[in-house]
């Protein structure tokens, strides 16, 4: 297999774990990974290759808070993308569901199947409530449209070379035959 099929599967790969952790359960990767989604995707297509919080804040204006926007506030999403990057430092960082700078006292996120009413994007005394697999659904939805959009761009291929993969037999010439690594 060649390395670039190993890369290209390593995206499809991500997104799609980021997904299977969403659907059984692992609320906790499930988020930490959909959290990263906007990073990722900002690096594949930048100049530089690198993640930063404007990076983050734009893409995730772009394809994914058109989906948060009820009409309130003057037709502002509920969770912009600098409210969503605030969320992931505290969350990825601190491990805390609060930021000091966001609009929201906290963001909460309810596991699904706990009652038969769905809490998505909405707030309660200052809260935001997300369904947290809905969440990190709608984060994979977005990143395998965007990457259907970027596929061929020279900048995305550029990076991509860069980008974490699974060798199911290794990685010369930094294995050991037939063990699988991720690098």
């Amino acid at each position: 297999m060649s390395n670039c099929r190993a890369i290209l599967r390593g995206v499809d790969e991500f997104f799609t774990q980021v997904g299977i952790a969403a659907n059984n359960g692992l609320y906790f990767l499930a988020l930490a990974g959909a959290l990263t989604i906007p990073d990722i995707c900002g690096a594949l297509e930048s100049d530089n290759g690198w993640a930063t919080g404007a990076k983050y804040a734009a893409w995730f204006d772009k394809h994914v808070a058109s989906l948060h926007t009820p009409g309130w506030r003057s037709g502002e999403p509920i969770l912009s993308g600098e409210t969503c990057y605030q969320f992931r430092c505290s969350f990825l960082h601190q491990g805390t569901t609060h930021h000091l700078a966001s609009n929201y006292s906290r963001i909460m996120f309810v596991e699904c199947g706990a009652t038969s009413n769905i809490f998505h994007m909405n707030v309660l005394n200052g809260a935001l409530n997300i369904d947290v697999r809905l969440f990190c659904l709608e984060m994979v939805t977005a990143a395998q449209a965007w990457r259907g959009g970027v596929v061929g761009t020279e900048l995305y291929e550029t990076n991509l070379t860069k980008f974490v993969a699974r060798y199911p037999q290794g990685l010369a010439p930094y294995y050991f035959a037939g063990v699988p690594v991720i690098g």
